[in-house]
C-alpha cells in the first residue's frame, strides 16, 4: 500500500508537470488509449463471449461517469496543489458508503453516519469556506469525488458475475470511448513529449492498481486503510521539492481528518459484513 501511495503520488506529479496546455478531456483520453494498450492481453485471456444487455449498459453507464471525473481531477490536478487534490480525493470511500446505503440498500448506521460527518468536517478544514474563496480547481475535484464513487458502486454490483479482470479492461475501453468526444471536440496536436508523459502515466496508474491488489490480498482493509494516508505524504513533499508549493497545514490537517473517518468507516463495515468493503482512496485514481 505504501509503494502503491508512491506510485499514484508520481501520477499525480506527472499531470502536474503536463499543465494545462493541453485540454482536459483530451490529455485523460490519450492517457486511457494507452491504457486500454495495456489491459488488451488482461482482456483477451479472460474473454468470456459478449456481457448480456444488463451488464453492458452498465459498463456503459460506468465509462461515462468515470470520463467525466477523471476529466475533472485532470482539470483539477493542473490548477491546485497536489496536496489538496490528494487530501479531497479522500472524501470518495464517504461518498461511497452514501451512494451504497441510497442504491444498494446498505445499511447507514449511526457509527458509519458520525464517520461521515467528521469526513466532511475534514473537507471543510481544507477548503475553508468563508476564510479563502472556493477556486475552479478545487470545485473540479470535489465533484470529481462523488462520479468516482459511483464509478466504484457499479464495479461493486458487477463483481457479481464479472471478473476483476474484465471489470478492470472494460473500464479501461469504455471509458476511451466516453472521452473520445470531448477529446475530439477540444483537440489540439499533442507535443511527443506529451504523449510520453502520458503513457508514462497510464504505465505508473497500472502499476499502482496492481500493488494495491496485491496488499489486498496481503492483509484486511483495516490494515491498508490508514497506510493510504502515506499518499498525502508524497504528494505534499512532491510538491515542495518539484513545483514549489507551500505546505498548508490546513490541508494536512484536513486530509488526516477525512483519512481517519474513511479508516473508521472501512473498519465498521468490515465488521458487519466480512466479506465486503468500502473502496479506498487510492482506489479512485488513474
Amino acid at each position: 500500500m505504501a509503494a502503491t501511495g508512491i506510485l499514484f503520488a508520481a501520477v499525480t506529479g506527472v499531470i502536474r508537470h503536463i499543465g494545462s496546455d493541453m485540454p482536459a478531456p483530451e490529455a485523460a483520453f490519450i492517457r486511457y488509449a494507452i491504457g486500454v494498450l495495456l489491459v488488451i492481453p488482461a482482456i483477451i485471456r479472460n474473454w468470456q463471449g459478449l456481457p448480456d444487455s444488463g451488464t453492458l449498459k452498465l459498463y456503459t453507464f460506468r465509462g461515462i461517469i468515470h470520463g467525466i471525473a477523471v476529466t475533472l481531477w485532470f482539470y483539477a490536478m493542473a490548477r491546485i496543489p497536489i496536496s489538496e487534490v490528494t487530501a479531497i480525493g479522500y472524501l470518495a470511500p464517504i461518498f461511497v458508503t452514501i451512494g451504497a446505503a441510497l442504491f444498494l440498500g446498505e445499511k447507514l448506521r449511526m457509527r458509519r453516519i458520525a464517520g461521515i460527518i467528521v469526513g466532511f468536517i475534514g473537507t471543510l478544514i481544507i477548503l475553508r469556506p468563508g476564510f479563502e474563496a472556493i477556486n475552479l480547481g478545487q470545485m473540479a475535484q470535489l465533484s470529481a469525488a462523488p462520479l468516482f464513487a459511483t464509478s466504484f458502486i457499479i464495479a461493486k454490483k458487477l463483481t457479481a458475475k464479472e471478473s476483476p479482470a474484465m471489470i478492470v479492461g472494460m473500464l479501461s475501453v469504455f471509458c476511451t470511448l466516453a472521452l473520445l468526444p470531448g477529446a475530439i471536440y477540444q483537440w489540439r496536436e499533442p507535443t511527443f513529449d506529451e504523449i510520453l508523459w502520458l503513457a508514462l502515466t497510464a504505465m505508473l496508474a497500472t502499476a499502482g492498481h496492481y500493488t494495491l491488489t496485491r496488499a489486498f490480498q496481503a492483509a484486511p482493509i483495516t490494515v491498508t486503510q490508514p497506510v493510504s494516508f502515506l499518499q498525502l505524504v508524497w504528494a505534499t513533499l512532491l510538491g515542495v521539492i518539484l513545483f514549489g508549493e507551500a505546505i498548508d497545514p490546513f490541508v494536512i490537517l484536513g486530509g488526516a481528518v477525512v483519512v481517519i473517518a474513511a479508516s473508521y468507516i472501512s473498519h465498521r463495515e468490515i465488521v458487519a459484513r466480512r466479506s465486503e468493503h468500502t473502496p479506498p482512496a487510492v482506489a479512485t485514481k488513474l
